[in-house]
């Protein structure tokens, strides 16, 4: 189920582009809302998503909150592909 929740939430444009932002750095959701000619509530949606697939993570500081990209869950995805594709026979496949 985990990989079905991660490549759902991969599966959209808007939310792969989160993640190209939060590659750089952490991001306030004002700060990634700029990005985007959506409404703050698609964002936060969004964001619910890729938090809900663990790819980014939230850190509150006062009334900001700062996401930031888990990097771990991809990882494991290019494990995962690369098993698929005959890369290293050894690694252990995604449940």
């Amino acid at each position: 189920m985990a990989l079905q929740t991660t490549l759902k939430a991969l599966a959209d444009p808007i939310r792969r582009e989160i993640l190209n932002l939060l590659r750089n750095g952490r991001m306030s959701a004002g700060e990634i809302a700029d990005h985007f000619p959506v409404t703050a509530a698609s964002i936060s949606r969004h964001l619910s998503v890729l938090k809900e697939a663990d790819l980014i993570r939230d850190d509150r500081e006062g009334k900001y909150i700062y996401y930031d990209l888990n990097a771990s869950v991809l990882e494991e995805i290019m494990l995962w592909i690369t098993n698929l594709t005959g890369g290293d026979q050894d690694e252990t496949p995604l449940e």
